[in-house]
């Protein structure tokens, strides 16, 4: 253990002594607006193009240049990427990948289709949804459902090198897209509904030689965390901050997964994600030896890790010992902000238990937490005192709490439900406004515990959920929200009749799109929220808008087909109100307005 932490306290060292310059390639791609190179915008998350043709005046005027059928139904998640003049397309299982060519109004370059077992759907949890491809140095890697991940020639489409990443038959499986970093691949897994065991991983970009692996519970060195200078809220995580809080061997099965999105800041050298719930939904099988809550690191946490070693900085956790199914994953969006007269260099993150944080990202110092909906109702808040022995922690209000209440006993009215306040679907951030822009679910639930057992490959969920809207609001099922991240507080919202399961993007022209999940694409107005243009795509959106140039106009394009975790009733043709975790009865008024598709719809300005 000891020689362990002595020889990556030095690799870091000399990694961060010489310059920490990401995929010098891929660095200048993300630099040029007119191409979209990387599927979060940038590698700090944010979202924002500074193209600035398609403008708060002209927007009203966006029409259909050119439409794409991908040929696959279920859920499309994810942006396509444009380099060059060539537009890369993904689909959800069996994840195709095109390459279109924008010179001819996107005819098909070539087309890659794996060959994979479908025995991995029934084991991919809410959906089989994929969120795209990266690319880099002239290569597209692709991480299929089946946790393969392949390098294509981005020229021709043919493989250069496949490794496999984990087991479907143990239920490890992936909806997430990966990150170049420098000579490296980032890379999560799915699965803690069927008891899997969270890491990352980094592969060699070039030849796929696995690098590093680390995992997000267990000992200190599988999780390359170093028990002095890995620190959570300032301090120290000491030896065994994993293994203390978990009873017996439970961390072995213990969820934590990384499906969600990663961020590299290149001037500190750190790769940043969140780490999923704890395995399994029922708490009461995970408490203590004494039967009381216990925290379960590090689920539900946010890391911050080296890119070359892969050693952990800091973490912080925000849902200690999850008793609503709170994943941790959502975006962690890089921006240097004003707080208190001073600029901080920032982390941002939306989580799904509802409340929005504020992080110094080269420490992990907290400096914000707070409801990003009023609805919230499971905490009364974090406790930002830093001399008290709960700093950090969110107050757990007891008649919310599953565990409190006990197995087979319905905890009715949580919100937000188990879909978070938001999930996966990323928010944008303009440093034209210092706003975030935040699609969010207005989302309540009954959650019902019980007991489970653990058999490799199987469901590990123990809990029955029933989803509704919020009652006493406006009566639909999310908020499009404008966030000032240095005061904690909506700056404006906007109400919609279903979740906004859709990424949003921010643009130089001080128009923000997003798309809903009836299928329309939205135009406001960055300062105000003001609607500013909706056109209805062929099937519910829960795709992330994205932009680019060609032949010097600007275009917006985005993925609609219905799906994901909120539309798997209609993706996968489910009817029990019940399945799809409390989802499909939620969601079943969202038949009547959208249909199973699987298009990309690409506007400009006439």
């Amino acid at each position: 253990m000891g020689k362990f932490f002595l020889s990556a306290a030095l690799l870091t060292s000399v990694a961060l002594s010489t310059p920490a310059w990401a995929n010098p390639d891929l660095i200048k791609k993300i630099a040029d607006p007119n191409q979209w190179a990387i599927q979060t915008g940038d590698y700090a998350n944010t979202r924002y193009s500074k193209l600035d043709q398609i403008n708060r005046d002209n927007v009203k005027n966006l029409k259909v240049a050119w439409t794409f059928s991908t040929g696959v139904l279920r859920g499309h998640e994810g942006s396509p990427l444009v380099i060059g003049s060539t537009m890369y397309v993904h689909t959800p299982f069996p994840n195709v990948v095109y390459a279109l060519d924008l010179n001819q109004e996107g005819r098909i370059i070539w087309k890659y289709e794996p060959k994979q077992d479908s025995s991995v759907i029934p084991v991919m949890c809410c959906d089989t949804v994929y969120r795209g491809v990266a690319y880099a140095d002239d290569v597209i890697y692709l991480h299929q459902a089946d946790t393969t991940v392949v390098a294509l020639d981005a020229k021709t489409g043919k493989e250069i090198w496949k490794q496999v990443n984990g087991d479907p038959k143990k239920g490890e499986t992936n909806t997430a897209t990966v990150l170049p970093v420098k000579d490296k691949l980032i890379v999560g897994v799915s699965g803690a509904e069927f008891g899997v065991r969270g890491h990352v991983t980094a592969y060699d970009l070039k030849t796929g030689k696995r690098i590093w692996r680390a995992y997000s519970t267990g000992p200190d060195n599988e999780m390359l965390i170093d028990p002095e200078n890995t620190k959570t809220l300032g301090k120290p995580v000491g030896k065994d901050s994993s293994l203390k809080t978990w009873t017996g061997d439970q961390w072995k099965i213990g969820g934590g997964t990384t499906w969600g999105w990663y961020s590299y800041d290149p001037e500190t050298n750190l790769v940043y994600y969140g780490t999923g719930n704890p395995s399994t939904w029922n708490p009461a099988q995970r408490a203590g030896p004494d039967g009381k809550p216990i925290d379960q690191k590090w689920t539900m946490a946010i890391i911050a890790r080296d890119a070359d070693t892969g050693v952990a900085k800091w973490a912080y956790q925000m849902t200690p010992f999850d008793e609503w199914d709170y994943d941790g994953v959502n975006e962690m969006i890089l921006a240097d902000i004003p707080i208190n007269g001073q600029t901080r260099k920032a982390l941002v993150h939306f989580d799904r238990n509802g409340l929005g944080y504020t992080l110094d990202r080269v420490t992990g110092e907290l400096l914000v937490a707070q409801k990003y909906d009023p609805v919230v109702n499971w905490t009364t808040g974090v406790v930002m005192d830093k001399d008290s022995p709960q700093y950090g922690r969110p107050q757990v209000v007891p008649a919310m709490s599953t565990f409190r209440n006990g197995e087979d006993k319905n905890t009715k009215g949580v919100c937000p439900s188990a879909l978070g306040t938001k999930d996966q679907q990323p928010a944008a951030f303009s440093p034209r406004t210092n706003l975030f822009y935040v699609p969010t679910n207005h989302v309540c639930m009954d959650y019902e515990p019980f007991r489970v057992s653990y058999t490799a490959g199987q469901p590990y969920v123990g809990a029955t959920l029933s989803m509704f809207p919020a009652p006493g609001s406006h009566g639909g099922m999310g908020n499009f929200v404008a966030w000032d991240a240095a005061q904690g507080k909506i700056a404006w919202s906007l109400p919609e009749k279903f979740s906004v399961w859709s990424g949003a993007l921010a643009t130089g022209g001080g128009v923000v799109f997003y798309g809903t999940l009836e299928g329309y694409l939205k135009a406001v107005d960055e300062k105000d929220g003001k609607e500013l243009y909706r056109f209805k795509t062929p099937s519910g959106i829960i795709g992330n808008v994205m932009t680019y140039t060609h032949g010097g106009k600007q275009y917006v394009a985005v993925l609609s087909g219905v799906g994901g975790w909120a539309g798997i009733g209609l993706a996968a043709g489910l009817t029990n109100p019940n399945d799809g975790l409390g989802a499909v009865g939620g969601y079943a008024a969202l038949r009547d307005y959208t249909a199973l598709g699987g298009t990309l719809t690409v506007f400009t300005l006439p």
